[in-house]
């Protein structure tokens, strides 16, 4: 599920989970939680990622950056990590205390048929597919989910909507589960969650609701939607921009030229200054318009 949850389930142990730390052979920080082994690995621009591994037996000490595959998203320094850790390691001793059973179930889920279920509790359970997977809830079960987060059928998707599940059942996920729901919904239903809560989302605790500030900021501005590296102009970028970031197929596009080192796009688009940066009618690096991305 996309949630910052590091694994969604695992195997059964009977020992508490332990978190032993180490460096790998080429001096990376690595862990071992149960059945799983971790790795905080050098991105770009100073930044770190974790990754992880499933069922390696071999000493931490021994493990290289190639024995990790699985990704689950930034973090930000070895403190980061370690915390990360201790917190995973307690999530795997909720999912433990959980008990929850994994069984095969005959029935069609709208992302196909139901290839294995697990059973959260009496009308919660959790389907996976061929391709993707979601919730079913029972109708007393679905009932009980605000009206406005309400699925389809009593359907909800595996990326984002089982936030809502959990949200609403908070009692059959682990606190890590629901410290991750509860930052979904608020990233992408903030009006229902401040209905559910009431209180009103402040700036930075929501994605959409900062989203939707910034949209009503720069509604009038040239915001860049298609962004490549000049072949024309060395140590430049040429971007096409429209009114607002609009993508409508009729909406009005105009070029223009930034220094490279000055472009960076922030968390909702690159907004032109007109006043600094050049409008720009040449010859385009652009194969074609449409369809780029920024």
């Amino acid at each position: 599920m996309n949630t910052p949850a590091l694994q969604w389930s695992e195997p059964a142990t009977t020992e508490e989970p332990e978190v032993e730390f180490e460096r790998s052979a080429d001096g990376l920080p690595v862990a071992r939680v149960g059945d799983l082994v971790f790795a905080m690995v050098p991105g770009r621009d100073g930044r770190h990622f974790l990754t992880s591994a499933w069922r390696v037996r071999r000493p931490l000490a021994d493990l290289k950056r190639g024995d990790f595959y699985s990704h689950h998203g930034s973090v930000a320094d070895e403190a980061a990590f370690q915390a990360r850790m201790i917190e995973q390691a307690e999530h795997s001793r909720e999912l433990r205390l959980l008990a929850r059973q994994t069984v095969r179930m005959t029935l069609s889920t709208p992302w196909g048929p139901s290839q294995d279920a697990t059973v959260y509790a009496d009308g919660i359970v959790s389907h996976t597919t061929a391709g993707h997977g979601g919730f079913k809830l029972s109708a007393a079960r679905d009932a009980k989910v605000h009206p406005t987060l309400r699925g389809d059928g009593g359907w909800y998707e595996e990326d984002a909507a089982w936030a809502i599940i959990a949200l609403t059942f908070p009692d059959v996920f682990t606190t890590y589960e629901r410290k991750g729901a509860d930052k979904t919904v608020r990233d992408n239903w903030p009006e229902a969650w401040e209905a559910i809560y009431g209180r009103s989302l402040e700036p930075g605790e929501s994605h959409e609701k900062d989203r939707q500030a910034f949209g009503r900021v720069h509604a009038g501005d040239w915001i860049v939607i298609a962004a490549l590296r000049s072949d024309h102009h060395p140590g430049m970028t040429e971007v096409i921009a429209t009114i607002g970031g609009s993508r409508k197929e009729l909406a009005e596009e105009r070029r223009f030229l930034i220094p490279s080192d000055e472009y960076e796009v922030g968390r909702f688009g690159f907004i032109i200054d007109e006043a600094r940066h050049t409008a720009y009618d040449g010859l385009s690096s652009f194969a074609s318009r449409r369809g780029r991305g920024a």
